[in-house]
This record gives C-alpha cells, sequence and structure tokens, in this order.
C-alpha cells in the first residue's frame, strides 16, 4: 500500500487525488489518497453561495467547454447529465471606452464597423500583417508585444481589458509566453497572428470540406459551462466520489523527509507519515512547507506574485433598471480611470442566478494594478461599485442584495522570466523524486488548466510508484 498525501483541496488537489486513484486502479497500484486541508470545507476558491434567492460565485463562475478535460472528469463522475451552458445571449461582451459600451466585434465586418477602435488603431491593427517575428528570446511581457504586434490602442482597448478579466494582471509585467502560449506559438509558426488566422481559417475550411468536425481555430472558443447549483458542485462531485480520506481545518505546517517517504508536521500538532506528496495549495503557502526541506524551491515559490480582488455581487429588481442586459457583461480599460475592473451580468449567463423579476450582477475590483482596493472598507466597496454602475449602466438605485468577497491572494501573476522560474524550480526538486507540484501558480489559472495539470501529476505520480516497484 503506497500512501499518498495531496495537500490543498482545491479543484487542483481533489482532482488530483481523484486521477491517482483512476490512474492506480487501472495500473493495479494499491494506494490510499489523504487529502489535507487548512480550510474548514474542501472547495478552494470554489465557492457558489445562495442567499436570499440569489446563487453567488465566490470565486470562478465555470468553465470553457472547448477543451476536454474538466468534461470528461464530469462525464467520470457521472455529472455530466447536470451541465448548465450558458445562455446564447451571453456571446455578446463588451468593453467600455470613451465613456460606452462597445459590443466586441465577432467578425471582420462588425470590426470595420466597430467604434471601439479608431481607423487609425484599425489601419495599425492591419499593419500586423507586415511586421516581421521577433527572433530573441527575451522574456516579451504583454504589453511589449501588444506595443510591437498591433499597436498602442489595440493593447490599451483590447489586451489590457482581457488581461485584467482573466488574470486581473498588468500587461506591463505578464509574461506572454507563460499567459498566452498559444498566441506566442501562433508568431513563432506563422510568422504573424493575421497570418496565422487566414491559414488556419483555410485548414478548418479543408477539413469542414472533408467532413471532418473541427474546432475554433485560434480563438479561445468554447461555451461557459457550470451547473444549475453553481460550480461548486464540481469539487463536491470529486470530493464525494473520493475512496480516501479528507482531512479539512488542520493546514499542513512544514514537509519533513526521511529515508523512504515525508513527515507532514499539522497546524495542531499532529505528524502523518506518508510515501509520497502531491501539493496543490498556493505557491506562498507550499513556500512555507517547503522552507526547512528545500530553501531554493522556497526561494523560487515566493516569486510567484498574487493578485488582490474584491468580488462584489449586487441584486436589482430588473424593473430598477432600464439598461439592456442582453449579454455577458463588459471590462474596463485601465484608462478608463475606474473603481472597478468590469461587471458581469450573472443572471444573463447562467438561469436561476437571481429570484424572478431579480438581476445579479457581478463586479470585480482591485487586481494587479490596484492592491490598495483589498483594504477598502465595505461603504468604500459598496459605493465605489455603484459610482461604475451609475456612468456606465445608469443605474440610480440602491441595490436590494449585496455581498462583498475578498480575495488577498486571488490569482497568480506569470510575470516576466515565469518559465524560466519554473524550470530552476524543476531542477531544485530533482532530489525530491516523490514530491511533486501542481496547481494553478504554474502552467493556467483556468479551471481546464487546473485539471489538466492535476491529471498530469497524477501521471507523475504513478509512473514514480512503477519506479518504486523495480
Amino acid at each position: 500500500m503506497t500512501h499518498i498525501a495531496i495537500i490543498g483541496a482545491g479543484i487542483s488537489g481533489l482532482a488530483t487525488a481523484y486521477a491517482i486513484e483512476h490512474q492506480a486502479k487501472q495500473a493495479e497500484f494499491d494506494v490510499e489518497t489523504l487529502v489535507v486541508e487548512k480550510e474548514p470545507r474542501t472547495g478552494g476558491k470554489i465557492l457558489s453561495i445562495k442567499d436570499d434567492g440569489f446563487l453567488c460565485e465566490w470565486g470562478p463562475n465555470g468553465f470553457l467547454d472547448n477543451k476536454p478535460m474538466t468534461l470528461d472528469l464530469c462525464h467520470q463522475l457521472q455529472i455530466d447529465q447536470q451541465l448548465l451552458r450558458s445562455d446564447d445571449n451571453a456571446r455578446k461582451r463588451f468593453i467600455y471606452s470613451d465613456r460606452t459600451l462597445h459590443q466586441l466585434p465577432e467578425n471582420g465586418f462588425s470590426f470595420l464597423k466597430s467604434k471601439l477602435i479608431s481607423w487609425p488603431g484599425k489601419f495599425r491593427l492591419a499593419g500586423e500583417m507586415v511586421i516581421p517575428k521577433r527572433q530573441n528570446e527575451k522574456d516579451e511581457t504583454l504589453a511589449e508585444f501588444g506595443r510591437r504586434r498591433l499597436g498602442s490602442e489595440a493593447l490599451d482597448k483590447l489586451i489590457s481589458p482581457m488581461v485584467s478579466g482573466i488574470f486581473a494582471g498588468d500587461p506591463e509585467t505578464m509574461s506572454l509566453k507563460s499567459c498566452f502560449p498559444r498566441i506566442y506559438e501562433l508568431e513563432q509558426e506563422y510568422g504573424g497572428l493575421i497570418k496565422a488566422m487566414l491559414k488556419l481559417a483555410k485548414k478548418k475550411r479543408a477539413e469542414v470540406k472533408a467532413g471532418k468536425a473541427v474546432a475554433s481555430a485560434a480563438g479561445p472558443g468554447g461555451v461557459l459551462t457550470s451547473f444549475s447549483g453553481g460550480i461548486q458542485e464540481l469539487t463536491a462531485g470529486v470530493a464525494a466520489a473520493l475512496a480516501g480520506k479528507i482531512l479539512t481545518g488542520n493546514g499542513v505546517q512544514q514537509i519533513e523527509q526521511k529515508e523512504d517517504g515525508f513527515f507532514l508536521n499539522l497546524e495542531d500538532g499532529q505528524q502523518l507519515e506518508v510515501d509520497m506528496v502531491v501539493t496543490a495549495a498556493p505557491a506562498y503557502a507550499v513556500a512555507n512547507m517547503l522552507d526547512q526541506l528545500n530553501d531554493k524551491s522556497s526561494t523560487l515559490l515566493r516569486q510567484i506574485p498574487y493578485a488582490t480582488m474584491n468580488v462584489i455581487c449586487f441584486g436589482y429588481q430588473r424593473e430598477q433598471i432600464s439598461f439592456d442586459l442582453n449579454g455577458f457583461g463588459y471590462l474596463i480599460p485601465k484608462a478608463e480611470g475606474c473603481n472597478t475592473l468590469g461587471t458581469l451580468w450573472d443572471s444573463s449567463i447562467f438561469s436561476n442566478r437571481a429570484p424572478e423579476g431579480m438581476v445579479l450582477l457581478r463586479s470585480m475590483m482591485g487586481g494587479a494594478a490596484n492592491s490598495a482596493a483589498i483594504d477598502f472598507s465595505e461603504d468604500q466597496v459598496k459605493a465605489r461599485t455603484m459610482d461604475d454602475l451609475t456612468q456606465i449602466m445608469g443605474i440610480e438605485s440602491e441595490p436590494d442584495f449585496v455581498k462583498i468577497f475578498r480575495h488577498r491572494h486571488a490569482i497568480p501573476q506569470y510575470t516576466r522570466g515565469h518559465a524560466q522560474r519554473l524550470q530552476e524550480l524543476e531542477e531544485s526538486l530533482q532530489g525530491s523524486p516523490d514530491l511533486i507540484l501542481t496547481g494553478n501558480a504554474f502552467y493556467g489559472v483556468g479551471l481546464n488548466d487546473c485539471v489538466h495539470a492535476a491529471n498530469q501529476a497524477a501521471t507523475k505520480v504513478i509512473a514514480r510508484m512503477a519506479k518504486r516497484r523495480e
């Protein structure tokens, strides 16, 4: 029997434990998993809060269905019949610029008609066709990439809001290669983004003509997917399916290596003895656990910063809002000088998010460029959010329902040099092959990324078990 501890009961840790059990059964290995979680509940940043008829997401609100990993997990858990796709109207997304909401163009014709980007900005974007690909290997930031290939206006009005929406990040510091590896690859492979889109579109048409089913060529694609009871149904489903134990409300303070495994020193004084460890906790927390075991790894893990975030849920009577809520919501470029990063029209995205005759709006405030917002008072957060909703959507009324959630360590930031740090981290852990790191601090922050990384971590565990058996 191999005893495996997984530290952290967010989606990364739970999915890792489940994948280990699943793969071990296929390989006919006898394992016992133990998930150790500091907080009194499982789920990590995933928490769906039902209050006064509203369903508020504490963290992420779903996953895109264009990649198979999370859908496959739901199928294995037999909860895929309960999946809820977002409303078709939620495909419409907006950017607030020059005191106007602009729908993001969906094709070339709508892009030409759109007033989001000025005509000089459009000509600059079109000029991307003739810009040569970058040759040097310097880790380019998203801002450097955006200015070089697309121009300053596209950076400010398209790239920056996208980065704040996904990472709550600052494009001036974020690594292109680590945040959006596919975009980096497209430039390297095709010489530019427009060239890549044209060639991939041509390839897609040929495959469709040949009768092949193909996905979107280059864009993120996919339909935002959740559950009628909120995305927490996913983590609850994984936790319920585990054969091993889950220990909550008792964090790991220190990991000690012994001759053939590890000791886990817990907050309550317990010491657990296990054969292998997979950490799925935030980078800064793992750094503390490894301080005495591997100071090099601890140092590297502490170099991964986290953005702060306030999540503000407002419920209104539908008749109080004259604004057309037929869409997903909007993001706000930093140059607009607003208090929030954007607002999602949650009750338009998924059904059952608000009582009959009510609507639910969810705004984000903070991020890497406004970290001070995490310390605003409740009244300040509410007032500043209302100021933005008044300016952008014309909402003058007080909300009937208010929920404010604070995340001091919301989203890991893949800043310049991230890939090099990960390489050094991997090298620093070579002396501890039975210690494996996973989670959203390394190769992707989305739910799909976390599940994919969990599967990879489980594969490493099974490979290590096979080697130990030799």
